[in-house]
């Protein structure tokens, strides 16, 4: 038996709950790291002064609308990629493969070429005030000039996780994770360069994560990138468009959203912006233990939908909710009793970022136990092929339900309906999963 054949016997025989843990462990590993350095540049830059982190939070939603755009190109050919081995095409994946790294490299060009030429046009739309501008504009400079890699390391990331590397993709990540933990001091206190010293630690530790995914990406039987298997065809692009929708419309909706909420958050003076910046920071490094697990189902799912094995899959869907969920609600709890400690790390002296960012922090835990449902839903809506009603549910929780929660929060409640319109949105999303995914289930049964 090859060694193909041996990872086909693993992923389609060996017991899914220990399967699923198996490859969640390293997926778990590299989103905390991603999000422990999303959270050091924040709490490196909240000892500068308000203005800066305010400046994180605005870059962020530019963060958020390229790693939407990767995300389609990255888990778009993924879910193809798994599939296409689950049912032993291994040609039909190279060829995926690597239409979509290409395609998504050549698109970060074009997009951080965009990005230079309407810098503060676009700065504007993503909710700087004119006092956050400066700040905002520093930062920027340098996450333009990563651009093209942040998004290909993306892609190459969820290629690698896919094909059942986790690991292999784990040491890409976190090494450039780890990178910008170290050079996030160093750029900002001892070079004097304040935010941009943020942005530049960001842009070079990007790079390198970029380097050793593509050196690694053909290792462990991975599927090598090679620019003759490049093949810009409607076909590709249909099947990429398939698996790649549900994470457009959730990363891209999400940037529109917080570009949003920063607009009318600017509305109460840049220490609002900033305390929403730290909580979204904190909200999504706990998730990121979430995001980690349902990663090590999704090759899982992947690979079982492919074979046929539908008892398969939903054992592993059920599985991973029931572990997401006990952790889910166990912060809950944790978060909402000791939010003001949470806040007071990033500027323990601000009393009235600590105030406004704890506010928002117990609001978000009331619901937080539904983030486990809907996550692993909208992952298993993906990875089968139910494309609108994965792509409706994914561009829901940070999409259109959180812009609907923003507007009439705003308008009948103020800046406490702004901080509490996340929360809202949580509850509408989980409303929706329910029926959507029940279904799905159902009609696994009869494929």
């Amino acid at each position: 038996m090859n060694s193909q054949d041996r990872k086909y016997t693993l992923m389609t025989t060996h017991p899914v709950s220990k399967l699923v843990l198996r490859l969640a462990v390293p997926s778990i590993i590299t989103m905390m790291i991603s999000a422990i350095y999303n959270m050091a540049d924040t709490y490196y830059v909240a000892g500068i002064d308000v203005q800066s982190p305010a400046a994180v939070g605005v870059i962020f939603s530019y963060m958020a609308f390229i790693q939407a755009v990767a995300f389609f190109f990255g888990q778009g050919s993924a879910n193809y990629i798994s599939r296409a081995l689950g049912a032993r095409d291994r040609r039909s994946a190279e060829l995926i493969a690597s239409t979509g790294f290409f395609t998504s490299l050549l698109t970060g060009i074009m997009i951080a070429a965009l990005g230079f030429v309407f810098m503060d046009d676009i700065l504007h739309i993503l909710g700087s005030t004119d006092t956050i501008l400066p700040y905002a504009r520093a930062y920027f400079r340098y996450i333009l000039i990563g651009t093209p890699f942040i998004m290909s390391s993306f892609v190459l990331n969820n290629q690698m996780r896919f094909q059942g590397n986790a690991f292999v993709s784990m040491l890409g990540i976190t090494s450039g994770a780890l990178l910008n933990i170290i050079l996030d001091p160093v750029f900002i206190f001892v070079f004097g360069m304040g935010v941009a010293g943020a942005s530049l630690a960001t842009m070079i530790s990007q790079f390198v994560s970029f380097m050793l995914l593509l050196t690694l990406s053909g290792r462990r039987d991975g599927i090598p990138l090679r620019l003759g298997n490049f093949r810009p065809t409607l076909a590709h692009y249909r099947e990429i468009a398939a698996g790649g929708l549900p994470s457009l419309g959730r990363q891209g909706l999400a940037s529109i959203s917080m570009a949003y909420m920063n607009q009318l958050a600017g509305a109460y003076g840049d220490t609002a912006i900033a305390a929403l910046s730290i909580v979204f920071r904190v909200t999504m490094f706990a998730t990121s233990i979430v995001l980690g697990f349902g990663q090590g189902f999704q090759p899982v799912c992947g690979f079982n939908y492919g074979a046929g094995k539908y008892e398969r899959v939903r054992r592993a869907f059920w599985f991973s909710v029931g572990v997401t969920a006990v952790y889910c609600a166990s912060l809950s709890i944790a978060g909402y009793a000791f939010a003001e400690r949470i806040i007071a790390l990033f500027r323990p002296d601000d009393l009235e970022l600590i105030a406004l960012g704890s506010q928002a922090l117990r609001y978000e835990c009331l619901v937080y136990w539904s983030v486990s449902f809907v996550t692993i839903s909208n992952m298993y809506l993906q990875n089968t092929r139910r494309t609108i009603r994965a792509t409706t549910l994914a561009a829901s929780r940070q999409g259109f339900m959180l812009a609907l929660a923003l507007h009439f929060g705003r308008k009948f409640f103020g800046l406490t309906g702004i901080i509490s319109a996340q929360p809202v949105a949580d509850g509408l999303t989980f409303l929706l999963a329910v029926p959507f995914t029940w279904s799905a289930l159902r009609e696994m049964r009869g494929e």
